[in-house]
């Protein structure tokens, strides 16, 4: 299923942001037997692919929208345009995106069949 995988820390969690989420399980001789956090990874993916601009992925160097860039720009329909063409190359089909000066930022996306 491509939006379930491996997750990574987030704002809610102990330890580095983005770094893997680990909940070591334990059997009864103390050995860890399991330990990666694995469950939905939609919106991990879809800051994933904001946040990396192009290159910085190495098995899709096609990939990455460089959200940062936003700051030194004016021009929205630009970035909401790369949104949308970054998220289709990974299969999202995008149904609301709001991407506004002095507005909040949303983007609603599920990955097609």
């Amino acid at each position: 299923m491509k939006g379930t995988g491996i997750q990574l820390n987030d704002n809610n969690d102990n330890g580095e942001i983005l770094d893997l989420k680990i909940n070591p399980i334990r059997d009864a001789e103390n050995k860890i037997v399991s330990g990666l956090v694995v469950g939905p990874t939609l919106e991990q993916n879809i800051s994933l692919m904001l946040m990396t601009h192009q290159g910085e992925l190495k098995f899709r160097p096609d990939l990455g929208v460089g959200i940062q860039d936003i700051a030194l720009s004016s021009d929205f329909l630009v970035f909401r345009h790369r949104i949308r063409e970054h998220l289709k190359k990974d299969n999202l089909i995008v149904t609301q995106l709001d991407l506004f000066e002095n507005k909040p930022f949303k983007i609603i996306a599920e990955y097609g069949r």
